[in-house]
């Protein structure tokens, strides 16, 4: 079923992740090459329910898709979440007229806008944006090759102390509910040790592991932790844990943060964010909704909401074996 769609109002929502802009800009232009109506709307669903709407052109969004993070800002809305707060953005996107949203986030982005579809019987097609990685129907989301870059970058150099003081270091990356960004780049920048919230290594394993790559000659050591790993209550306790039972280790901990999240975007985020926000209206034309545009084996796919969201994450098996045979 197609539907009469001339406005179409645009947002992200949630954490912001390099390649929003660039996901924002191809909404946009892509709404312009097909004679329809673009939308901004400011703060994610805050902006929504406060009527904090901007009109959008091709040229209104020039110079923006190398820029990290998001130009429309983003917000995590508790009032979002409660009825009131969902009624008020139906009433101000009536007022605009705008007949279909294309909202830019992740899992929590996801939920929100499958409610709201539900209660408002509204046309909304999703974009993953999350350096996590953590969204199920999509190979890859917006964001996550450009924070692995980061974290690469930054591992290389810490690298370089730990090899010049005979350290070990324990380096936390974030993944609260996922590894993908500790796993790859783990191997990327040669982790002896990768933990991650789908493998309970324990405390005890990782000594006897450390230990064994001691007697191997090894001076210095990196072990790249993922925010979601519970081997420990916390990665500082983790590292007095080590130190306690590993009197010959000099311990060290280096907490990336949102470093991760900044930055310009990879060429890779933003031929993905181009593809996947083109892909946003070609799917509203054809009259889809309630669904996520992915990119599965290199090809746009649409995905339904209830699929999209994250379940169990699959790591691949085969870059685990990679990471154990290449910690020896």
């Amino acid at each position: 079923m197609k539907f009469d769609i001339k406005r179409v109002g645009v947002l992200t929502s949630g954490g912001d992740s390099p390649g929003m802009n660039a996901a924002i800009r191809a909404v946009v232009r892509s709404c312009s090459y097909h004679k329809l109506k673009c939308v901004g709307i400011y703060r994610g669903f805050d902006g929504l329910i406060e009527n904090d709407f901007i009109t959008l052109n091709a040229r209104a969004v020039k110079n923006i898709i190398n820029r990290g993070g998001t130009f429309l800002k983003s917000s995590r809305s508790s009032e979002f979440r409660t009825k009131e707060g969902r009624n008020k953005a139906i009433i101000n996107l009536q007022k605009e007229k705008i007949d279909a949203l294309v909202v830019i986030g992740g899992d929590g982005t996801f939920r929100g806008a499958s409610v709201l579809s539900k209660e408002y019987d509204i046309v909304i097609i999703g974009l993953p944006g999350t350096i996590d990685n953590d969204i199920n129907g999509t190979d890859y989301s917006i964001g996550y090759d450009t924070a692995l870059n980061t974290v690469v970058e930054a591992i290389d150099k810490i690298r370089d102390t730990a090899h010049s003081h005979n350290r070990l270091f324990l380096i936390e990356v974030m993944g609260r509910d996922a590894g993908d960004i500790a796993l790859n780049a783990g191997i990327g920048a040669g982790a002896e040790e990768i933990l991650i919230p789908e493998q309970k290594m324990g405390k005890d394993r990782l000594v006897e592991s450390l230990k064994r790559s001691k007697k191997s000659g090894k001076t210095s050591s990196i072990i790249v932790v993922s925010e979601g790993d519970k081997i420990g209550k916390n990665i500082f306790k983790l590292a007095k844990y080590i130190e306690e039972n590993l009197v010959e280790y000099e311990v060290r901990v280096s907490v990336l943060g949102y470093i991760q999240r900044g930055g310009s975007p990879s060429c890779f985020d933003r031929v993905l964010a181009s593809r996947l926000g083109v892909g946003a209206i070609d799917a509203l034309l054809k009259g889809e909704r309630n669904v996520m545009i992915g990119l599965k084996h290199n090809k746009i796919v649409s995905v339904p909401f209830s699929k999209a969201v994250k379940g169990d994450n699959n790591l691949d098996l085969e870059l685990i074996r990679v990471a154990d045979i290449m910690s020896i």
